[in-house]
């Protein structure tokens, strides 16, 4: 059986959950596998001292970066520290960072990676309030503000705090098979479905939240059926507005079109579909307001390089 080592880096101001989160995915792996070696996990300081993190707990490293010697994954988190690094950090980083085999980011911890110019030339993400000021501040990275996570060669980064597990789980899975992943994820009680190229916001999220309440309630109305008629028209005679008020009045109190945001809220019904239920992609089709499955498939591949049949292959649980 395949063993890796994982060397977890830590610093002042770290997102704790950044470092547990991959942390207790390894090890669960371990108890799956029956094998706690399959992953050796080692955490790091600069000095080899505890550090304190945003939250205020205490981490404590079993070793001086220094001294950690080589792993086959170094997994640097992110948090507040990673905004105002240790320059002593950035060169160990700059110095270890080529050698590692995979080397993984999660959260802000790609700001680090980008800092000790480890990320020049790949593609990459970060949380999504960082993403801006990454790609403004390191134009040599392709900074992909959407996906929760980025796969680029041996090169991994992922966005904000539990987008970590995503990813964590993926390379348990390219590691050691799909099933090794699931059953993970159900110990840990989260669910192995988010493709790397999933959106970090859901429609929801990804639009504000309108401030009038005619708006408000539509906005629920469409997420609660996808399958009907909502073109511009049908929806602003639902606001009783004018299709060209409506369109302008949405589009100022969400951020988004009227037609950006069905597509989202399709997009996730249809996925939803595809994970929970055993429906055939016709009628998911239907349900989810595409029509036809080849204007879903479209769809998917557009948004997240997929298509149905191959998303419900890799996301779909066996047990369902």
């Amino acid at each position: 059986m395949t063993q890796r080592s994982v060397l977890v880096v830590l610093f002042d101001a770290v997102q704790s959950l950044d470092v547990t989160g991959p942390a207790e995915v390894f090890a669960t792996a371990g108890r799956v596998l029956g094998d706690p070696g399959a992953y050796r996990t080692r955490f790091a300081s600069l000095d080899g001292g505890p550090v304190a993190s945003h939250s205020g707990l205490r981490l404590l490293a079993d070793c001086a970066l220094a001294d950690a010697g080589a792993a086959d994954v170094l997994l640097v988190p992110g948090g507040d520290g990673a905004h105002r690094p240790a320059p002593g950090l950035v060169a160990w980083l700059r110095t270890n960072g080529p050698g590692a085999e995979r080397l993984v980011s999660v959260c802000s911890g790609s700001l680090l990676l980008a800092e000790a110019g480890l990320l020049d030339g790949h593609r990459a993400t970060t949380h999504w309030a960082s993403c801006a000021d990454m790609a403004r501040r390191y134009p040599a990275v392709r900074v992909e503000a959407d996906p929760i996570f980025v796969r680029d060669g041996r090169i991994a980064t992922s966005a904000g705090v539990t987008a970590g597990i995503d990813l964590a789980l993926a390379l348990v899975e390219e590691d050691h098979g799909r099933d090794t992943a699931l059953a993970v994820a159900r110990i840990l009680v989260v669910f192995l479905r988010r493709p790397g190229n999933q959106a970090q916001f859901s429609a929801q999220l990804a639009a504000q939240t309108a401030r009038r309440e005619p708006l408000r309630e539509l906005q629920q109305w469409i997420t609660e059926h996808p399958g009907d008629d909502l073109c511009v028209e049908t929806l602003a005679r639902r606001a009783r507005l004018s299709p060209r008020h409506f369109a302008r009045a949405f589009h100022a109190e969400t951020g988004t079109t009227p037609g950006r945001y069905v597509e989202r809220v399709r997009l996730e019904h249809a996925r939803r579909l595809l994970e929970e239920t055993p429906d055939g992609v016709r009628e998911i089709s239907r349900a989810a307001g595409y029509g036809t499955p080849e204007a879903m498939r479209r769809a998917f591949v557009k948004t997240l390089g997929t298509a149905p049949a191959e998303y419900r292959r890799r996301f779909r649980p066996a047990s369902v």
